[in-house]
């Protein structure tokens, strides 16, 4: 096998094992093209408009699979704000999407289905928003070609995107197999009273459409072997594929699925990071969104998502409180995402070390008789209350009742305190599902919610 790059013309050689398998390192060029490939053995394949740049991938469930149009009759996916402009000025040759395509598998998998698609009107309707918004502030900011594999599916935990052998090598993670193990071995006989509960809900659905009234929720689909909710499973067919694939970094958009046990969050997202880049034998950036207000979010999976920040190298994390939608896990302001993910790339990877890059983040707190002050990181010029007094704070004494508490800033800190709490010990700002805060740095970027203490919540021991 030979393998030539158009650039200096310079050819690769190997030879292929008994099965066929066969591998070269080709040299690349300085970012640019576009170039041709050519692989020359029995047979001869030449690869046109190929770029030098670099590939980042992009995963998880639907807020990246996302895509910039809407899909007809879908029910989730309605577009991203002013879709039909986006489309119409998206001329951006040196931009690409590789979309994997959706599977299940029982082991590791060797190669996906997809191909390449270059950012114009006529493609980029289908293009996971999140990723193309990330790839257009880069290259707008950079001029250099940016590649993304988009591998993501809605819905999704993120124990379906981890090896297997790592979810069995920790007690924590033990009980997601054997419930796993326990859904399938009653699958025959869940799927039966699945089917009659989906009759019966389609017809009362009928009547309460002919009555002008919403449907109940649709009963779920129980699990199946292959079902996309499954441990494991995605990493075998849309990430293991990938490991050869040599990528800039990764971003990534998930947590609603693992909401109900944010707590094991904390070290499963962290766990899976670790994995990857085991995989990829590389510690690659790893940029993620942090879950946005919705009615179904508690405030713990924002704080383990905070805690993988802090915890784990060279990762960063996008907060979006100002671009939710309390009844739509879905919201449609994909711009502000792709864009936040962005800052972090551009300062940390692309050398634009004057970026702010992130809102404010807790450090430390100190008492001081009635009242709690509080000490920022990443306080980008100043701290800013957006619109007037600062909202979303409580507080509370040792008997772990909070109650709403007033803020201000001063200098470069907050002081929070209320009249009904004399002794305060802890702080809470945005600890809800649907918070609305206002605390931003001069940057213009908010405040990521957390809280002072450290008290049991409400996933503490759900695995």
């Amino acid at each position: 096998m030979q393998v030539t790059g158009s650039w200096k013309n310079k050819t690769a050689k190997t030879v292929a094992d008994a099965a066929g398998n066969w591998q070269v390192k080709l040299k690349t060029p300085k970012a640019g093209g576009p170039f041709t490939v050519r692989f020359k053995g029995k047979n001869e394949i030449q690869l046109e408009n190929v770029l030098s740049g670099e590939v980042w991938v992009a995963s998880c469930q639907s807020n990246m699979h996302f895509p910039v149009a809407p899909i007809e009759n879908s029910g989730w996916a309605t577009g991203v704000t002013n879709y039909e402009e986006e489309i119409a000025k998206a001329d951006y040759p040196q931009i690409t999407m590789f979309t994997v395509a959706r599977e299940v598998a029982d082991e590791p998998q060797q190669d996906v289905e997809g191909n390449w698609q270059v950012a114009s009107p006529a493609t980029v309707g289908d293009f996971s928003a999140v990723a193309y918004f990330f790839a257009r502030e880069l290259y707008e900011k950079t001029g250099l070609p940016v590649g993304l594999i988009n591998t993501s599916w809605g819905g999704t935990p993120a124990e379906g995107w981890t090896q297997k052998e790592v979810l069995e090598s920790d007690a924590d993670f033990r009980p997601i197999l054997e419930r796993y193990a326990a859904d399938v071995k009653k699958y025959p006989e869940a799927i039966a009273i699945y089917k009659q509960e989906l009759a019966q809900w389609k017809r009362e659905a009928e009547e309460a459409k002919d009555r002008g009234e919403a449907p109940a929720a649709a009963p779920r689909e129980p699990m199946r072997p292959k079902h996309h909710k499954s441990p494991y499973k995605l990493y075998n067919a849309m990430i293991a594929p990938l490991l050869p694939y040599t990528i800039k970094g990764a971003i990534w958009y998930q947590g609603e699925s693992n909401a109900d046990r944010a707590y094991q969050y904390r070290k499963l997202f962290p766990a899976m990071i670790k994995n990857w880049r085991q995989g990829w034998k590389s510690d690659f950036p790893f940029y993620f969104v942090q879950i946005a207000p919705h009615r179904s979010q508690r405030p713990e999976i924002r704080e383990a998502q905070l805690l993988t920040m802090q915890t784990v190298p060279n990762t960063g994390m996008a907060v979006v409180t100002d671009a939710g939608d309390s009844l739509d896990i879905h919201p449609r302001n994909k711009q502000v995402v792709g864009e936040r993910l962005a800052l972090w790339a551009l300062a940390k990877d692309y050398g634009q070390k004057q970026t702010v890059y992130s809102g404010p983040v807790y450090k430390s707190m100190q008492v001081a008789k009635d009242k709690i002050m509080l000490s920022f990181d990443h306080i980008g010029g100043g701290l800013v209350a957006k619109g007037g007094e600062l909202k979303e704070f409580t507080i509370a004494s040792a008997d772990q009742q909070f109650v709403l508490a007033q803020a201000r800033i001063e200098g470069d800190k907050l002081v929070v305190w209320s009249e009904k709490v004399k002794n305060p010990v802890a702080v809470r700002f945005a600890w809800e599902r649907i918070p609305e805060p206002n605390l931003y740095n001069k940057a213009g970027l908010p405040a990521t919610p957390f809280r002072t203490d450290t008290w049991p919540a409400e996933t503490y021991g759900k695995n």
